[in-house]
């Protein structure tokens, strides 16, 4: 079992998750963002993908999150982080932060 992983993840806020500016509402950033899992499902760019729309800082960087171990996120995204094989990405993953989709690059 791996001790650490890279990941990258589009991130989707809405309103009243933790640390959040969006303005949208949940019901709206949970269609948003399983229209971008079905473009990453007929092979979209997860990079560019991120960058456009993730509300995380890391859309400047495509979504690299870069290698984090067990305990640095929260239980539902780490979960899906370690879950995932080497080039997997995931479904959509709720935190309190919002709605993630993540891809694991390490």
């Amino acid at each position: 079992m791996a001790d650490q992983v890279r990941a990258s993840h589009i991130l989707l806020m809405y309103q009243g998750s933790a640390r959040s500016r969006a303005t949208r509402s949940k019901d709206e950033a949970s269609q948003s963002i399983a229209g971008l899992a079905g473009q990453l499902q007929s092979g979209a760019d997860f990079a560019e993908l991120a960058r456009a729309h993730s509300d995380c800082p890391s859309a400047s960087k495509g979504g690299d999150l870069g290698t984090f171990g067990r305990g640095q996120m929260v239980k539902p995204f780490e979960d899906a982080a370690f879950g995932l094989p080497v080039g997997g990405t995931s479904g959509v993953v709720e935190t309190q932060f919002g709605f993630h989709i993540i891809k694991r690059t390490g």
